[in-house]
């Protein structure tokens, strides 16, 4: 551990004593941070990997404001982050649509099922969903206008198969909060994450908010779009969307949103599950020059 060590004194030896200890666990811990709150800190080569890049980020700050003149952290080989990406293909998408079927049946919370079917739709961030508000749907305009995400205000596209869902959500209640907490007026919905382990359970191992936001961007690759766009449909820093908070969409960005949500929707319904790629451009613009030298040489002859 780093203990009481200033950030002066701090040597490679200290730092890689400190790496073998949050890889062997001893930095774990399980602490209540309020009443109903906890965090859970865990150990092992994943967790050494990420924190050794969050302290060496710290100690390139403390080399620029001069507190010391180099980087402890600097040439430390770190170890391999083990987790996968989760992604779900059309199976799993299946068994997700079966499941909320099934939570509807039980009379689950509205909140939990509909907050579900909207990240799978739109591949929005877990909190962006949790507080969004109703003047931030745009719905005619088929865009989240989010003034407070993790890259700033954004405008989010999004496909008919979203705009449905939001459609009947909107109908439900009139709370500023989309989806409003089932205990507490006023407030955002919470505990998306624990709700959606249980509805899951063994059905669907290691699925996430975040499982689905990746599975969202995963489905559109599939599909055929290029990254620059699947970045603006994510609402990823530097992207089109994200430098401004614009007020009207490209059309482009609108059709990518409806076929990838739909695609989804299809799969979840049990419907389709067979990816049909976009044409590739570049050899779409190759066959027409060779088909235009074609047609300029029988000229010709």
């Amino acid at each position: 551990m780093l203990g009481s060590r200033t950030v002066k004194d701090l040597t490679v030896a200290d730092v890689r004593k400190f790496l073998r200890d949050v890889i062997a666990g001893k930095t774990k811990a399980d602490v209540q941070t309020k009443k109903r709150g906890r965090a859970i800190v865990t150990g092992g080569p994943g967790a050494g990997s990420r924190t050794l890049g969050l302290l060496g980020g710290i100690l390139s700050y403390a080399v620029e404001e001069g507190y010391r003149t180099d980087n402890p952290v600097k040439g430390i080989v770190r170890p391999s982050d083990e987790r996968r990406e989760f992604r779900l293909d059309s199976k799993g998408y299946r068994k997700l649509g079966q499941v909320l079927e099934s939570a509807e049946a039980a009379a689950e919370s509205w909140q939990v099922r509909e907050a579900i079917q909207l990240i799978a739709a739109t591949g929005c961030r877990r909190g962006e969903i949790e507080k969004l508000r109703r003047p931030e749907i745009d719905l005619a305009g088929q865009a989240l206008r989010l003034g407070d995400t993790k890259t700033g205000r954004n405008v989010r596209p999004i496909g008919q198969a979203a705009v449905r869902t939001l459609t009947d959500i909107m109908a439900r209640s009139s709370d500023n909060y989309v989806f409003p907490s089932t205990r507490i007026d006023g407030v955002p919905f919470q505990g998306l994450p624990r709700a959606l382990r249980r509805l899951v359970g063994s059905r669907i191992p290691g699925l996430t908010a975040h499982g689905l936001r990746h599975s969202f961007a995963s489905v559109a690759e599939d599909l055929g779009y290029s990254l620059p766009t699947i970045g603006a449909l994510l609402g990823h820093a530097g992207s089109g969307v994200t430098a401004g908070y614009i007020h009207k969409l490209d059309q482009a960005l609108i059709a990518a949103a409806d076929r990838i949500s739909e695609h989804i929707a299809s799969m979840m319904a049990g419907t389709t599950s067979n990816v049909i790629s976009l044409p590739k451009r570049k050899r779409a613009r190759s066959s027409s020059r060779v088909e235009r030298t074609r047609l300029a040489t029988n000229r010709r002859g």
